[in-house]
């Protein structure tokens, strides 16, 4: 079956539509999108990418570049999968908010009523580091954890990376994030992660970290069973996406994207073998669930589960979320603390709260991306869902925003 033909037939099954060129993107204008990814490939900086766009449910422009393993002679195409590793925060948020639904989980519930060890936690603050550790001023809730203002961080800064080194986290989990070679089940990990000092107060700034994959250990404990059996028995299989799973089964493991890096001179060459490269999903332990940063995925998977957030929680008849639940995650929940420049994050995402803030996306839109280069902007005023995949970390490029703008730009209102 050649490429134009596959890409026709997943875009029917998955979506329910074939590609169409309009109405949503002039041609001429679409065509700037090939350029640009194609020079990126072609110049070596970046090693291939798939590109999925919906306008109102229906894909517009769907196209895979280059290579998913160069070395390996496997080009890139629709089916390849990524690792998507932060993108993983928006399932775990979804299922936090459906057990909200149910009454499981109370969104400013203290997090210390799921998981002990955080019932009296402590900070220490970069700029008191000698004084030691204080106790933190009031108990963290989910709500702290859905919107990153928790005070928790990955634990690499200088003045806690030995603390967090000596429990297995920080310096010790690859980049901060990384669990998928750890022998234990995530909560035990989240224990660990309890006893040590965060360094913000609760409610006091937007701080990077292991948030949500404390939010998965609180999903497990509130629904009773593991983090991927609720992702995939809540969210990924009544939504029909087959390919969006914590680890690969060995038979597809020539499906998986390998991971590159940019090099000193821009241009991208393989990464190493291990936590900060390839990573341990395939062969491995299998045993850590990360609700923060664990999932693998395809544009196509990923797509359909935006577009079922774009249009309110439901997809034909499969409904995971309310209306107005998609709306609270997607609104700005953290104020100022995310940004003072026109952004905001809500339960999980981050928010466009003024039009130019984040390029061309429309206020009202969310997004976020993936420490492996992927990344995803749902856009409701203008009816999109916007999906770039790639794998490349770290990344120098400057094509994300490059990837968007050339997307707006081409689109007919």
């Amino acid at each position: 079956m050649n490429r134009v033909l596959l890409s026709l037939v997943l875009s029917t099954v998955v979506f329910g539509q074939a590609p169409a060129p309009a109405p949503g993107l002039a041609p001429d204008r679409a065509a700037r999108i090939d350029q640009l990814l194609n020079r990126y490939v072609e110049e070596n900086r970046i090693p291939g990418a798939v590109a999925l766009v919906l306008r109102d449910g229906k894909p517009v422009y769907e196209k895979a570049f280059g290579w998913a393993d160069k070395e390996a002679g496997h080009k890139m195409t629709a089916t390849t999968l990524f690792r998507i590793a932060s993108q993983t925060k928006a399932f775990t948020s979804t299922a936090v908010l459906q057990l909200v639904e149910e009454g499981k989980i109370g969104i400013a519930q203290r997090v210390g009523d799921f998981i002990p060890t955080f019932k009296q936690t402590t900070v220490l603050a970069r700029d008191a580091a000698a004084a030691g550790p204080v106790p933190a001023r009031r108990p963290i809730t989910i709500a702290d954890l859905l919107t990153h203002t928790a005070g928790i961080s990955y634990g690499t800064e200088p003045h806690v990376a030995e603390l967090y080194a000596a429990k297995g986290l920080g310096p010790k989990a690859g980049n901060g994030w990384y669990t998928a070679d750890k022998d234990e089940p995530i909560c035990e990990t989240m224990e660990r992660l309890g006893t040590l000092p965060f360094v913000s107060q609760p409610c006091a700034a937007f701080v990077y970290g292991y948030n949500t994959d404390i939010l998965g250990c609180v999903v497990e404990k509130a629904s009773g069973m593991p983090l991927d059996q609720f992702i995939r028995t809540r969210i990924t299989e009544p939504l029909g996406l087959k390919d969006t799973r914590f680890y690969i089964p060995p038979a597809e493991k020539d499906r998986l994207a390998a991971v590159y890096a940019s090099g000193p001179d821009g241009k991208a060459v393989r990464a190493p073998e291990g936590s900060k490269g390839q990573g341990h999903y395939i062969e491995g332990p299998r045993k850590s669930f990360a609700g923060g940063a664990g999932l693998t995925s395809t544009a196509h998977d990923y797509a359909r589960f935006l577009e079922t957030l774009r249009n309110g929680g439901k997809m034909g008849a499969t409904r995971i979320l309310a209306p107005r639940t998609v709306e609270l995650m997607t609104t700005n929940q953290s104020g100022t603390l995310h940004s003072t420049t026109g952004l905001g994050f809500g339960f999980g995402f981050e928010t466009v709260d003024r039009y130019g803030a984040n390029g061309l996306a429309e206020v009202g839109a969310f997004g976020w991306g993936g420490a492996y280069g992927t990344q995803y902007q749902v856009d409701p005023k203008s009816k999109l869902v916007i999906v770039f995949m790639m794998q490349l970390m770290p990344n120098t490029t400057d094509i994300q925003p490059k990837f968007y703008t050339s997307v707006y730009q081409a689109l007919v209102n």
